[in-house]
This record gives C-alpha cells, structure tokens and sequence, in this order.
C-alpha cells in the first residue's frame, strides 16, 4: 500500500483542528513537525513575519517566525531544539526580538540573545534594544571624516578608515584576517570607541583565545564579544550580527550630557558562515535557491545590516558606527557569489594574499588590489602629506621585482627605487598584537620615503624600526610630540635631524 504525506498531513490537521476548538487558532498554533532548528506550526493565523513565539516546553523556548503559508507557520528556533515535540503548543508574544544593550555588556561575552557565557554572573539588563532596525536616513548622517585608527601601518597610510566606514576584511582562510580586526580593537584602548566583536560559526576555543588575548592587552574593558559558535544552532549564527550591531547602536544613539553620541567599532567575524547558516534555514524552509543555493535575498540579509554603520550628524549626536565584516574566499576567488555581494555593499576592502602572507609580508596585505573609498578623508594631515605616494611606490615596485627576477641588467636609477622598495616592505611587516600610535606610523614612514634607511642593509631595517618606535616611547621627542598633538608634521627640518642622528646612532651601535 503506497502511502501519501498529503493523507496524513489532512488527518493531522483535522485532529488538531477538532483538539483546538476550545482555543483561539490565531493566538496559539500547534507544532506539526520540528527538527534542524526548525518548527513548522498549524494555527497562528494573525502572527506577523518577525514576531517572537514561545513554545510551551519546559524552558519555555523562545521562536521567531520566518515564514507565513497559507496552511502553516515556518518558525525559525532559537536555542535548543531536541525538546520541543509534534503537538507542543506555541503562542504569540506580539513583540519583536530585542536584545539587552547598556553599560552592563561592556567587558562580556554573551551569546545574540544577551544571555552571559564567561561565567561572572548574570547581566543587568536595564534596557532592550530591537535586533533588526532601520538604517538612519541621508538626513541624519554626515560624510566620514574623521580616522579609526587601526595601529597598523600598511592600512592607516594606504588603506584608512574612518569613523562611520565599512571597510571589508578579505582573504583565504589563515591569512591573517582576524588578526588585525583584535589589532585594531586593541589600538582603540585610550580613543573611547567602544568596540564589539561578533564570532561566528567560529571554534570555541577560537574565541577562548581571543578573549584571553584581548584580556591580556587590556582591551576588555572597553569591548563586547558576541559568540555564536560553530556549536550553536543555524538560527543563533543568523541573527549575532545584528544583535551585535543593536548592542553597538545603543552607545551611538544615547547622548551623553553634552549631547554627544559615542564612537563604536563592529567586527562580524565572518559573514560568510552567517550566509551559509542563512542558506540553511532557508533550504529547510523550503524557500527556492538561487544560485550557489543561496536564497533570492542573500544580499538584503548583509545590506540591511551593513547600512546600520553611519557617522550621524551633529543633530543626531555626531556618534558613529563603524563596521569591519570579515569574507573568506576560497582559492582567492573574489568574483564568488557572497564575496562580490559584500564588496558592493561596503566603501572599500583590505585584501589579503597568501604569497605574501607565505613570504612573511604580514599584515598580508596587497595595496594593489585593496582600496579606502572614504582615502585622505580619513587621515590626519600629516599622514596624508607623506603617505600619498606610498601606494603608488610600492605598486611599480612590484613591477620592477618582477622585471628584476628576469635577471637583466638594470640601471642606476631603476636598481635605487629597487632598493627603496625593499626597505618601505620591511618597515611594513608588523608583528602581531603591536599596533602603533599614528605618530610613530608618521614618523617610520617619513624616514623610509625620504631615503634616510638607503644607507642601511635590507636585513637591519625590521631591527632599525623596533629601536626608533622604542625611543620614541622612551624619550618622547618634541618633534613626533608635535605630530600627535597638532596632526600636522611640524618643521620638517627638526624631525630630519631627529632621524639622522637616531640612524648613525644605530649603524654605530650595530657596526653597519
């Protein structure tokens, strides 16, 4: 005897039907069959897409419903699944997701519901905030002008980012990606940007390291992390970012009593994963696939959230969020479906290669291929007078280096900006957890670009940087004072003296 589901699903229903006259059908619904984090649910008949659901399990697990068919309700499940069972009843709550937002949250780690996963006890929650809300307008925002300093000197000269930007993370698995979204949250110590961090799909053990790392550079204290981790359900990895983004949006929206909003920072560690758990949800829902079976509205899951990053107007509170999502690619391929997706949305994207990374150039970062579409808006004076070349320089010595690898003979002029190339690659490397203050950066640069390092070996130039930023530290000259105090480079005269005589110090310390 063939057996039809069409029969069955009827009689399912009816019996439902008959057990559910005494209720109200569009206030309750009735669970039809759950699993993989989803519920499909009979009833409910008013609910609205996006409202809260609440199962009538023991822990009374929370839903979110997704989608709205003619003979059933699609419901997303946030948290675990394996309790609830076919005729659990299901109601509505009438309201939308929020999470808990506020001081309180600064120095945790919650998971997207605002629920504490590192054990220091509950967490005050004072007030709630929507997950999904509407972008400011035109109106209430103002061009990006002022620079978030990331601490690290191959993307504060050629690549920066200001207040207010969303600037893409891009590369291949293991190039160092990560890294520099926890450089820049540790270079943010002293600045008041509030920063919060969004794992993703990642390890356990992955975020247990870089909350440790973070602890141990004191960058905690002014840092939420938000950890949905490979572990947990599709539906909690779908909505951590935007429940990152409504912890950030709470410090830039309050006012503080003169009437200024705060700066945050955003790091959705990756996007990518939240795409996948996206498609996941979507293809057991039975929503029809796309292409890479993505769904139709795979780009408004990252536009919706992207454009919640804004520099609001001095009206509004001036604050700022800033957001730094991170893609993995695969093989290097940019054009793919979520990468080119993403690129689209944010103003620029740091790319890193894994030659360069393999070469030990890190931050692997390739200044070709990269681009800041806010560019010198985002820098202070002094960095933009010196850096503007920097790019180009580097760019037509890759050239020459390839051309150079021919083993032609080259001349006087060609073999010197050879030389130059070597060195302005060696001040780039920087070590992990380092970040450096802008007037460091300035001052480093300034004595590769002008020639001042030609003198000195290729192989001394890493050695040369870690004792000129360390006399800086120690001895806080006047002339790099200047640049930190007034953003400009100051006599020039003075800070090439100050150079030389740091250099020829060097060479006879080290016997070059």
């Amino acid at each position: 005897m063939k057996i039809r589901t069409e029969e069955i699903a009827s009689v399912i229903k009816r019996e439902i039907e008959s057990f559910e006259s005494g209720l109200d059908v569009s206030e309750v619904g009735t669970v039809l069959e759950v699993g993989d984090g989803i519920a499909r649910v009979h009833g409910l008949r008013n609910v609205m897409a996006g409202e809260m659901l609440e199962f009538s399990d023991e822990e009374r697990t929370k839903g979110l419903a997704f989608n709205l068919e003619e003979n059933s309700v699609g419901v997303v499940i946030l948290g675990e699944y394996t309790q609830i069972k076919e005729g659990f009843q299901v109601k509505r709550l009438k309201t939308i997701l929020e999470v808990p937002v506020g001081e309180a949250l600064v120095g945790r780690v919650v998971d997207p519901l605002g629920n504490p996963l590192d054990g220091k006890g509950p967490i005050q929650r004072s007030q709630t905030r929507p997950v999904e809300l509407l972008a400011p307008g035109i109106v209430k925002r103002q061009p990006v002008k002022v620079p978030l300093q990331t601490g690290i000197m191959a993307i504060d000269s050629m690549i920066p980012i200001g207040r207010g930007q969303r600037e893409l993370i891009i590369g291949d698995r293991s190039t160092g990606k990560t890294a520099i979204a926890i450089d820049t949250i540790i270079n943010q110590k002293d600045s008041g940007v509030i920063c919060v961090y969004v794992a993703i799909g990642q390890k356990q053990s992955t975020v247990a390291a870089i909350v440790e790392r973070l602890e141990a550079n004191d960058a905690m204290k002014h840092t939420i992390i938000v950890s949905a981790t490979a572990s947990d359900p599709a539906p909690l990895q779908y909505i951590a970012p935007y429940s990152g983004t409504a912890m950030a949006e709470y410090f830039m929206y309050t006012k503080d009593s003169s009437g200024k909003g705060k700066d945050t920072l955003c790091v959705y560690d990756d996007l990518s994963k939240q795409a996948n758990a996206y498609r996941q949800l979507s293809l057991l829902l039975r929503r029809p696939p796309g292409r890479e079976a993505f769904p139709g509205d795979v780009f408004y899951l990252h536009s919706r959230l992207l454009e919640r990053a804004a520099k609001l107007s001095d009206a509004e509170g001036g604050g700022s969020l800033t957001a730094l999502p991170i893609i993995e690619t695969q093989e290097g391929e940019v054009s793919a479906y979520i990468p080119t997706n993403v690129i689209s949305i944010t103003d620029g994207q740091i790319y890193l290669v894994t030659n360069l990374f393999a070469s030990g150039q890190r931050p692997a970062v390739d200044p070709g291929i990269s681009v800041s579409r806010v560019g010198g808006n985002a820098q202070i004076k002094a960095m933009r007078k010196i850096a503007g070349f920097l790019r180009l320089d580097l760019a037509s010595f890759r050239e020459l280096e390839a051309f150079a690898q021919l083993g032609t003979e080259l001349d006087k002029a060609t073999q010197s900006q050879l030389d130059r190339g070597y060195r302005v690659q060696e001040i780039l490397k920087q070590p992990q957890y380092q970040p450096l203050a802008v007037e460091n950066q300035v001052a480093v640069i300034y004595a590769a670009t002008k020639g001042f390092l030609d003198k000195l070996p290729v192989s001394a130039v890493g050695k040369w940087k870690e004792s000129f930023v360390q006399f800086i530290k120690d001895n806080q000259p006047a002339e790099v004072k200047v640049i930190r105090e007034s953003k400009e480079l100051g006599d020039e005269e003075k800070l090439k003296a100050m150079i030389q005589g740091h250099i020829e110090g060097f060479r006879r310390e080290q016997n070059l």
